[in-house]
């Protein structure tokens, strides 16, 4: 994971701490958090692990969402390989994921975070395509990919196993570098130096 850290309009967007990791956690198992995640919960350990490896992963760009000093959400972008035959350019997509604190829902700050990350993605690092998935029923997820400018591509039947409601539709949507240029003059984020 590299250090760049922006801004939004009201949010910060940093590389996540060791110290964030308790306060992740706080609304990370919360029930309706993990209501539309597949991993319903993390063991503390695992998940602190977990980041502690995403530090050191060239390829995770995630980062904390900070508002007014506290961490109120993650935004993740791990960069891949997409498909084709030999002699494909490699490193030129991503996934995208985001979890937030539900206690921040109602104001905008998840698009605007996700937005940034997406122009983050596209505007400084060069990828070509992003990708994101999410439970058909998620409304709240499906809301956010949609003002981000997504498109859905796939609307998966009966894809994911809920532990509550059964085989549920998902869907997954994309966006394209030339797309997200068309659309945007200029980007939403703001470079901010990394504290020394």
């Amino acid at each position: 994971m590299e250090s760049t850290t922006f801004r939004t309009e009201r949010l910060q967007l940093r590389p996540v701490r060791d110290e964030d990791v308790d306060r992740i956690l706080q609304y990370r198992n919360l029930p309706e958090v993990t209501r539309w995640l597949l991993r319903t919960e993390v063991d503390p350990a695992s998940f602190r692990a977990a980041w502690r490896r995403a530090a050191e992963d060239p390829d995770d760009h995630s980062k904390a969402v900070v508002l007014g000093g506290v961490v109120i959400g993650t935004v993740s972008l791990d960069v891949v390989d997409g498909m084709g035959q030999p002699g494909m350019p490699a490193r030129t997509e991503a996934e995208l994921g985001y979890i937030f604190d539900p206690a921040y829902n109602g104001h905008g700050y998840a698009t605007e975070a996700v937005t940034a990350m997406v122009a983050y993605a596209f505007d400084r690092l060069g990828l070509r395509r992003i990708t994101a998935g999410c439970f058909a029923d998620n409304l709240a997820s499906v809301k956010i990919l949609e003002k981000v400018g997504m498109r859905r591509e796939q609307h998966g039947v009966g894809v994911s196993w809920h532990a509550e409601l059964g085989w549920l539709d998902g869907y997954t949507y994309a966006l394209l570098a030339e797309t997200w240029v068309r659309r945007h003059r200029r980007s939403p984020l703001t470079p901010h130096p990394a504290p020394s």
